[in-house]
């Protein structure tokens, strides 16, 4: 798969890319990951990226002319390009699934008070990461960047992400490690005894227990993936 990324701030990717498990699946090459600025792209003095808003308002606004021939620098026949906008569907579990089959993802980071409204004729999918407001659309793209390359085929083990929270709309089981008892706290039986089928069944009764204490709002949704 290869991701580019378009920002206005390209050295905020510096640790997110050369850390843990994403430098490994670059350098692996089962992942191509680019940071693009584009600025540029900009034909102004001082490579500006940005103006006033028409009609007036606070902030300034992300003009289409940088970011959209940024976005056709890169694009191709196989491209899926995503705004990271707080007006987007929500980043869950199951879009990122979807999202790990394309070949080319193209994550265009968005920055001061908006962007100009003509940009979204060239995008495909506008994602939000949660029901907030972020500074900038570079740690939404880290988020969204992780979360679908943890997914390619020889990143981790399936089996590392097959259960994990929100897939089948559940929360994840509690895991425990050595020691089996510590300042008075034990690792529950069921998983000292080596018997797999009650220790299957514990964990899916715990992950439906869990969900239902803190996230009921999942198993509400189960129809909807």
């Amino acid at each position: 798969m290869r991701i580019d990324i378009l920002t206005l701030f390209p050295k905020m990717f510096d640790g997110f890319l050369n850390e843990s498990i994403i430098k490994r699946a670059i350098n692996k090459n089962l992942v191509k990951i680019n940071i693009i600025d584009f600025r540029e792209f900009s034909t102004l003095k001082h490579q500006q990226v940005d103006d006033t808003p028409y009609g007036g308002g606070a902030g300034m606004v992300l003009m289409c002319e940088p970011v959209v021939k940024a976005i056709e620098s890169v694009k191709t026949d196989d491209s899926l390009v995503i705004l990271t906008t707080p007006q987007g569907i929500p980043f869950k579990q199951n879009v990122a699934m979807n999202l790990k089959n394309y070949k080319h993802l193209i994550i265009v980071c968005g920055h001061y008070e908006g962007y100009d409204e003509r940009i979204r004729n060239f995008v495909d999918m506008e994602i939000s990461i949660g029901d907030f407001v972020l500074t900038g659309g570079e740690i939404p793209a880290m988020a969204i960047t992780d979360a679908v390359t943890r997914l390619i085929d020889g990143v981790i083990n399936t089996d590392s992400y097959i259960k994990d929270s929100f897939t089948d709309n559940l929360l994840d089981y509690p895991t425990y490690t050595k020691p089996a008892l510590f300042r008075g706290y034990k690792v529950p039986d069921v998983l000292l005894n080596g018997n797999h089928k009650l220790i299957e069944e514990y964990r899916k009764n715990e992950q439906v227990k869990r969900t239902s204490e803190r996230r009921p709002d999942l198993m509400g949704d189960k129809d909807e993936n």
